[in-house]
């Protein structure tokens, strides 16, 4: 309990002790008029009170709404923003295996251009070499070629160093063809590692375009919780001010109460000492708690306008479950069951089955006194379009609206 709830709360009780404690301030107690008027005044306090609380509390249950649909808003937010968070850091990992496959290509193409490098410089030596032995076969044979022709040494000596000289050019011939080879291989795998190297490049830089986009996804989600973020504490602050209205306004009906129950006190004790052994419900005295013009001017019995006046004296007093006192707690159908009994009739005990009792009438023709049914409620006719009814936990026996929910049935007892 915060400091301002605390001094709210003592302020409240000094006030009731005080009011309690005061007879001057219950303006004349021993005046049974008196103290019905102000019953009923207290008793409209407490209506407004209650109609305030109920009102508050119906528009603080959809800021409620608003917070929890927030709040699970919020951690949808905070779901998509870790799974964009993982996807980011996916593609980080994507693009390092990218740069390092690239550095390994760029790496291995290196290498292969250097080899290409070596196969094109022994191509280009074994062509000169070839060509300088050429050369010198040529200048160094031509004239012994001559010489075997006009000496006469024979053709055959002739045919062996042609056939040297064509040997050697063979050699060399095949040679240059090898090397020419090698460096056409080379060239073929430089020229695909090059190709592989742009592909890693390319898929590189789509990584790194994912990831940007990625990034941005991740940048609006973030702005979009900041914003749910504003948005729920703007509820939660509201939420706190309907609270505070709601103590504050339930504080009031507290007193209001509190100062009917005590009102109510004195009057029955000066009715008793009035009206010494009689039966209050029996012989029709009863409290006038402000609704008597209400009853008096509806059409109907006096019996049931008795039973009317009867049953509204208990206005304020607490709704229990399966309850039958009209003092300490009742239920809907505990609350008619009992106002009836006390006036000597006998009618069934549930809601459900109060529907049977009597005779059915139409509620434009309704009376002080008639029972009217609702889906798993009942409560007694006052007149005027009103109705005295034990109503739930949070309002207990109040005075409402007949047509407030939708009419089953209306039964007359007596």
């Amino acid at each position: 309990m915060n400091r301002n709830r605390w001094i709210r709360n003592t302020i409240f009780l000094m006030t009731a002790l005080f009011l309690f404690a005061a007879p001057g301030i219950r303006a004349g107690a021993s005046s049974i008029n008196e103290l019905q008027q102000q019953i009923a005044a207290h008793q409209k306090e407490l209506e407004n009170a209650n109609n305030k609380v109920s009102n508050l509390q119906d528009e603080q249950s959809l800021i409620q709404e608003l917070i929890d649909d927030l709040n699970a808003e919020i951690i949808n937010t905070m779901t998509e923003i870790s799974l964009k968070q993982d996807e980011i850091a996916a593609k980080e990992t994507e693009i390092e295996e990218k740069q390092t496959q690239i550095e390994e290509k760029q790496a291995d193409i290196q290498v292969t251009e250097q080899e290409y490098n070596e196969a094109k410089a022994r191509e280009e030596k074994q062509k000169d070499d070839m060509l300088v032995r050429v050369r010198r076969i040529y200048e160094t044979n031509s004239s012994s070629l001559l010489n075997l022709v006009l000496k006469g040494t024979g053709l055959g000596n002739l045919l062996n160093r042609l056939d040297y000289v064509e040997q050697l050019y063979t050699y060399d011939q095949n040679k240059l063809s090898d090397y020419q080879e090698a460096r056409r291989l080379v060239r073929e795998l430089w020229d695909r590692l090059e190709e592989e190297k742009e592909q890693l490049q390319q898929q590189k830089f789509q990584f790194e375009t994912d990831k940007a986009q990625l990034e941005e996804a991740k940048s609006e989600l973030d702005q979009q919780k900041a914003e749910l973020d504003q948005a729920l504490a703007v509820r939660k602050k509201e939420n706190a001010n309907y609270q505070a209205e709601i103590d504050k306004a339930r504080q009031e009906a507290n007193v209001a109460k509190a100062l009917i129950q005590q009102e109510q006190k004195d009057l029955k004790r000066l009715q008793q000492e009035q009206n010494k052994g009689n039966t209050p419900a029996a012989n029709g005295t009863y409290t006038d708690t402000g609704y008597a013009s209400i009853i008096d001017n509806a059409q109907g019995s006096e019996l049931g306008k008795k039973i009317a006046k009867y049953a509204c004296q208990f206005v304020g007093n607490p709704y229990v479950y399966g309850g039958t006192s009209l003092t300490n707690g009742t239920d809907c159908s505990g609350f008619t069951w009992r106002i009836y009994l006390n006036f000597g009739y006998s009618i069934t005990r549930t809601s459900f089955s109060q529907r049977s009792d009597g005779v059915e009438v139409s509620y434009a023709d309704a009376q002080p006194g008639d029972i009217i049914c609702y889906s798993g409620h009942v409560a007694m006719y006052i007149g005027g379009g009103k109705i005295v009814h034990a109503s739930n936990q949070r309002d207990g026996i109040k005075v409402s609206n007949a047509t407030y929910r939708e009419i089953i049935t209306v039964r007359r007892i007596i």
